[in-house]
C-alpha cells in the first residue's frame, strides 16, 4: 500500500529541488567549501598560534568568535531561507574539514624496533645494585 504522506513529501522535495536548480546548489556547495576551509584552517592557524602566545585563551577565544560570527553569516546568505542550498553548503562545510584535516595533518615518521638482549651473570654484581667490590675495602 502506498502511503499518501510519502507520495507528498516525495512529490514536495522533487518540487524544491527542481526549483533550486543545479546550478545553485553546486554553488552552494562551492561556497560551504570556501567556509569550511576558513572556519577549520583558521582554527588550525589560531591553535598553532596559541601553542607558542602568552595569552593562549585570548587567541582561542577572538578566534571562536570571529570563525562562529563568519561561518554562521556565510550559512546565512548561501542558504537565502532554501533548505536545499543550506543542505548543499553544509555538506560543501563537512567536505572542507576533511581536506583541512588531511592537509594538516602531521608527517609519519618511519620508526624503527630495536631489539635488546640482556645478559645476566651471577658472579658479578651490576653497577646499580649495591654490595662491595674485589677492590673496595670492606
Amino acid at each position: 500500500m502506498i502511503d499518501p504522506l510519502s507520495t507528498a513529501l516525495s512529490s514536495v522535495l522533487v518540487t524544491e529541488l527542481a526549483a533550486v536548480g543545479p546550478w545553485l546548489l553546486a554553488l552552494a556547495l562551492l561556497a560551504g567549501g570556501v567556509i569550511g576551509a576558513g572556519f577549520f584552517g583558521g582554527l588550525w592557524w589560531t591553535t598553532r598560534r596559541a601553542a607558542a602566545s602568552t595569552q593562549p585563551a585570548l587567541w582561542l577565544m577572538t578566534s571562536l568568535l570571529l570563525r562562529m560570527g563568519g561561518a554562521l553569516t556565510g550559512f546565512h546568505l548561501v542558504g537565502g531561507g532554501q533548505w536545499p542550498r543550506l543542505l548543499a553548503c553544509l555538506i560543501g562545510f563537512v567536505l572542507a574539514r576533511l581536506v583541512v584535516l588531511r592537509l594538516t595533518r602531521p608527517a609519519l615518521v618511519a620508526t624503527t624496533t630495536t631489539t635488546t638482549t640482556t645478559t645476566t651473570t651471577t658472579d658479578a654484581l651490576h653497577p646499580t645494585q649495591e654490595g662491595h667490590h674485589a677492590s673496595e675495602p670492606r
